[in-house]
């Protein structure tokens, strides 16, 4: 196992900082309950103030692992998908990464923000803008999934403002923020009643209880 601090071998692409990883169920949005192996990242330029990862944050606080380290990592478990959260992957440059997963026909997912390019080749591209930094416009016209974390009734009235920024075949996905889901889970479900261009998106690995 490679395990470094090379920050040079970092803009390359070539190691990554992980904060963490395992296999398990995506709970969240389109592959809801489907298998696969979660990447987290370490670093954000975002800082949500619900976050339950704020751990991820630190720049500094996580190893760097090589490519082959990370890839040795999905094969092993056998999943056949691969999700790279974070923190916020945006910041890594992730073509080498995905390449590697390609090799082995492993389908690529991410979960980004969108605050900066989004670099890689990517099956599923999951883009969930936050209001502590505005995503670049690049990442409107590759999202594949627009899930919007609801936490107030404010909420629902700027998903549709970034609706209208996506591309034309993107999925619109809202999802109430866990800790008020129940004050916001009524309102986006008659919202959703009402706008079945929207869908809703439950955090159900919570409800299982696995990673």
């Amino acid at each position: 196992m490679i395990k470094t601090n090379n920050q040079n071998q970092v803009s390359k692409g070539l190691e990554l900082p992980v904060m963490e990883h395992f296999y398990t169920i995506q709970g969240e949005g389109a592959n809801s309950g489907k298998p696969a192996y979660f990447v987290r990242l370490g670093g954000c330029d975002v800082g949500c103030t619900w976050c339950d990862v704020k751990e991820s944050w630190s720049f500094d606080a996580h190893p760097n692992y090589s490519i082959e380290t990370i890839l040795n990592w999905v094969l092993e478990s056998k999943a056949p998908n691969v999700v790279i959260t974070g923190g916020e992957p945006s910041l890594y440059n992730l073509e080498p990464l995905t390449f590697a997963f390609k090799k082995h026909n492993i389908k690529t997912w991410i979960e980004t923000s969108g605050t900066n390019e989004i670099t890689g080749v990517w099956d599923w591209i999951c883009f969930s803008p936050k209001k502590f930094k505005q995503p670049v416009l690049s990442s409107f016209e590759k999202a594949q999934e627009l899930k919007v974390i609801v936490a107030n009734k404010h909420d629902l009235a700027w998903g549709q403002e970034l609706a209208q920024k996506v591309n034309k075949d993107c999925k619109f996905y809202f999802q109430p923020e866990w800790e008020k889901s129940k004050k916001t889970l009524p309102l986006v479900i008659e919202f959703v009643k009402q706008n079945p261009n929207w869908n809703i998106s439950l955090q159900t690995h919570k409800f299982m209880q696995i990673p």
